[in-house]
């Protein structure tokens, strides 16, 4: 099951980079359902609280009328930032699944762990379809540097 939603994060991802956006995509679940999905859109929108995952939390707050997603899970292509793991913190959200981890700023596991503070109740796994996360960034900023 994992694999199927982080999928669809990952079609996010490429939307994104075929937006000239940096690629990343984040899809909220609850109860096997989608009920919110986002991708970067700093550049299109000309902000910088648009990133994947804060889209995809203000999509699924739309759907279920709160701003409580305890019992959902979030699926992103990459380890999230500071800003994004406060987020999903904030918005309780129940489980953190993601992709590629990030060595500059990710805040679950690879810069810190924000995770892991005692507010922060979430299971998280990482690593999951890694190598097919990794390789739109990869390709992505290989386009860039061109």
């Amino acid at each position: 099951m994992k694999s199927k939603f982080m999928s669809r994060a990952i079609e996010l991802a490429r939307l994104a980079a075929d937006k000239g956006e940096v690629p990343v995509g984040a899809v909220v679940v609850k109860d096997g359902k989608i009920i919110g999905e986002g991708y970067n859109m700093r550049e299109q929108k000309k902000n910088a609280l648009s990133h994947a995952e804060t889209e995809a939390i203000n999509a699924a707050c739309n759907y279920l009328g709160d701003w409580r997603l305890d019992g959902c899970t979030m699926y992103v292509t990459l380890e999230p930032c500071p800003m994004c793991a406060g987020a999903i913190v904030n918005a309780r959200i129940s489980e953190l699944v993601f992709g590629a981890y990030d060595k500059t700023m990710g805040c679950i596991d690879s810069v810190t762990s924000i995770t892991s503070l005692p507010f922060a109740n979430i299971t998280v796994y990482g690593g999951i379809k890694e190598d097919e996360c990794k390789k739109i960034l990869t390709d992505f900023f290989e386009g860039v540097r061109k």
